[in-house]
């Protein structure tokens, strides 16, 4: 079974997805022998509210329902009764059966026929256009090649063609807990999360496409810091900026784990460490960048004026706590970051020295603050927010940033302290223990089992790095696929899937290890 969203003719290399024709492809054939097949065509449009009206044709089914109508073009004879149509059919050996499924507006001309001559060319024009696009773009060798080489593939996957967005996963309300409220709609941009990802795609493949991410969000995001706004933390994928969360009370969402949800309110949120993963993407994709134009370099400039301004507040922080704002150490931390690359890219941001000397200025009293208040001695490692005991695996990004040296006592404090306290009996870490305001617990956090390989790795711990990281790439699907968490007693998979965050964190660490092992065996200091 062959499946696959058609692009379109010229659709190859950099143009991969750009005038895609919005077609979803299904190709069953028998390999060998016989197979006795069942399928059944059940559109339900605007998320199972309109059963829809179904007609046969002599191309396949058309369903017409709402505001969508939907082709099914199939050559096999359908069973229709509304609202759904099926069939059963033998296949033998060397036989095939395309399908291919297309929609349109209700009012809008009916969407033509597919032949089946014309889906497989469409799966192989669309095979060949991802090569052409891996060809050009991944250049990663190191350990977990391959895994690596398909998460590239994922991130750009994720990649909204026509305007440059990154969605955290293509999913929506898949539990981060069986049965808990954890349901989140993640079919959005984040700021962060896209950031963070395009430096992914900047070592599993290559980054030719990051102009236009960086053009996308200073045109979402238009003149909230020039009004002296925040940054809103996430856009939909056109820039659309109010993403109001709603429930759908007739479903029961998966394994029972409800309520479904469309839209998230956390883009009314205040998360200060956008500005720090703005600012580090736009770093690491300096030279790719070029000359930024006017828009785009005022954009970068006002994120950094914007931490400078703000870091001193209280916020929801990184994982979204929907509880009272505080004083996160990974806010902070980022914060600092946005500063620091805003500094390194002083020419390409045409920065005067007034700016650099109060840039460098609030960098040292963020540095500072940090060192005094986000340290807890009783706990023996900096904790998630100022004053706090408690441990939140964020922390490791201490290390993964360069705010502390690799041989700093504090720094290797916390990663030792963080992975005997998160990490659950199967090695996998959670990103914190403790109520966070939302009922029901949750699994151990992909992510966060890559960050703490990534620090062992940036710390010289080459040994164990590789086997957190070995241990972490298991959680990968038999397609190379990861999702956001795993259940700590069955190992089952949990929440959104693919998860943009959990396939960066694997590029990332691999790239770092890759470097650290590289550094042992020539003797390179780090």
């Amino acid at each position: 079974m062959t499946d696959a969203l058609a692009l379109g003719k010229h659709a190859h290399g950099h143009q991969l997805g750009h005038d895609s024709p919005g077609v979803l492809l299904r190709l069953a054939r028998c390999v060998r022998g016989t197979v006795r097949v069942r399928i059944e065509f059940a559109p339900r449009p605007e998320f199972g509210l309109i059963h829809p009206r179904l007609a046969t044709t002599s191309h396949g089914v058309v369903a017409h329902g709402g505001a969508t109508v939907t082709v099914l073009s199939t050559r096999l004879p359908m069973d229709c009764v509304t609202p759904t149509a099926t069939a059963t059919f033998t296949l033998n050996e060397g036989e095939d059966l395309a399908f291919a499924l297309t929609q349109a507006g209700a009012w809008d001309p009916e969407p033509a026929p597919w032949s089946a001559r014309e889906v497989r060319r469409a799966l192989a024009a669309t095979e060949s256009a991802w090569r052409s696009w891996s060809d050009l773009h991944q250049r990663y060798d190191g350990p977990h090649r391959e895994l690596v080489h398909r998460s590239g593939v994922v991130l750009q996957g994720l990649t909204h063609a026509r305007t440059g967005a990154l969605v955290a996963a293509p999913t929506t309300s898949l539990p981060e807990g069986i049965g808990t409220g954890r349901t989140w709609d993640y079919r959005y941009t984040w700021v962060r999360d896209a950031s963070m990802t395009l430096q992914g795609l900047w070592i599993a493949a290559c980054p030719h496409e990051a102009g236009r991410f960086f053009d996308f969000l200073a045109t979402a995001a238009s003149t909230q810091l020039d009004r002296g706004l925040d940054l809103q933390i996430m856009f939909g994928i056109g820039g659309e900026l109010d993403l109001s969360e709603r429930e759908l009370p007739h479903l029961s969402g998966w394994r029972g784990s409800s309520p479904v949800r469309v839209g998230n309110d956390a883009w009314r949120q205040r998360q200060l460490d956008v500005y720090g993963a703005l600012l580090d993407a736009a770093h690491t994709l300096r030279e790719q960048l070029g000359d930024l134009d006017a828009a785009t370099r005022g954009f970068l400039v006002a994120a950094v004026r914007t931490a400078a301004a703000s870091w001193t507040d209280d916020d929801q922080g990184i994982w979204e706590i929907r509880g009272p704002a505080r004083p996160y150490l990974h806010s902070k931390l980022m914060c600092w970051v946005a500063l620091d690359r805003g500094l390194a890219m002083r020419e390409l941001l045409h920065l005067d020295e007034d700016t650099v000397a109060a840039w460098s200025a609030v960098r040292g009293e963020i540095r500072e603050e940090i060192l005094t208040k986000g340290w807890n001695d009783e706990v023996g490692a900096f904790t998630q927010f100022f004053g706090s005991g408690a441990l939140d695996a964020s922390a490791l990004l201490l290390a993964t940033t360069g705010f502390l040296a690799p041989d700093d006592a504090r720094l290797l404090a916390t990663i030792d302290v963080v992975e005997r306290e998160l990490t659950d009996r199967s090695g996998l870490l959670y990103r914190y223990r403790g109520h966070d305001g939302i009922g029901g617990a949750e699994g151990t956090f992909v992510l966060c089992t890559f960050w703490l390989a990534h620090a062992l790795a940036v710390t010289g711990r080459t040994d164990r790095a590789r086997a957190v990281l070995d241990r972490a790439t298991q959680c990968a699907t038999e397609l190379g696929l990861f999702a956001e968490q795993v259940d700590g007693e069955t190992g089952d998979l949990l929440g959104n899937f693919p998860q943009a965050f959990s396939h960066l964190g694997l590029v990332t660490a691999a790239q770092a290890l890759a470097d650290a092992e590289e550094r042992a065996a020539t003797g390179t200091p780090g």
